[in-house]
């Protein structure tokens, strides 16, 4: 009696992190603060202006005759010292805040922060797809992958059904695989990665960079 077998379905297994971007030394945390601050810092808007003396309105006529009155001297009621005055030292706009950090400590900075990461557990490989680009397609994708507080998606790419799918979800920022950077990963509770991405991370983060040091 040839009854049939029912074959168990096979397993899927999820794609393997690789060590050379998410498990590599973490000696100290150094090189990621300086990255972090220098992301912030590239990022700064330089809005803040004063007014120096030569700049206020007003003050041409002696407050009082030089001599005579007991007082201390003075030229002008637009001196600094003074209420209404100019001020001393204060920001022009046309200060620089930017910071420079080699792009091969950049990437290895963001090997550490991956392993840090993944050693927080908050890395999830997943397959990330919407077929109508709605918004409900995300948050299904969202609670299904149990994702919580603030999440960073990466993507192979960003397609217009991407961003039109993912734009209005609260804590959620989506970022193509090649523009990963140490503040976003830092700052992320939940990091889900489409499977298609991890190579082009590993080929990003582990190519030799041309006159630079990683060490």
């Amino acid at each position: 009696m040839a009854d049939a077998v029912k074959k168990a379905p096979a397993k899927t297994t999820a794609p393997t992190l690789p060590k050379e971007v998410f498990a590599v030394e973490v000696a100290n945390h150094d090189l990621i603060k300086r990255t972090y601050e220098a992301y912030l810092a590239n990022g700064r808007e330089n809005f803040a202006v004063v007014k120096t003396r030569g700049l206020v309105r007003g003050g041409g006529k002696k407050p009082w005759q030089q001599k005579g009155t007991g007082r201390a001297r003075f030229g002008s009621s637009r001196n600094p010292i003074w209420r209404g005055g100019g001020i001393v030292f204060g920001p022009t706009g046309n200060e620089n805040y930017t910071k420079t950090v080699p792009v091969a400590q950049k990437r290895r900075a963001l090997r550490q922060a991956l392993t840090l990461a993944n050693q927080s557990k908050k890395i999830i490989v997943a397959k990330f797809a919407v077929k109508d680009g709605k918004t409900k397609e995300t948050i299904k994708f969202l609670e299904t992958q149990k994702a919580v507080r603030r999440v960073l998606l990466v993507v192979e790419s960003k397609d217009e059904l991407t961003i039109r799918a993912t734009a209005n979800v609260p804590n959620l920022k989506v970022v193509q695989a090649t523009y990963l950077n140490v503040y976003d990963v830092m700052n992320a509770d939940s990091i889900i990665i489409d499977p298609k991405s991890l190579d082009l991370i590993k080929d990003w983060l582990t190519r030799p960079v041309k006159g630079g040091s990683d060490a």
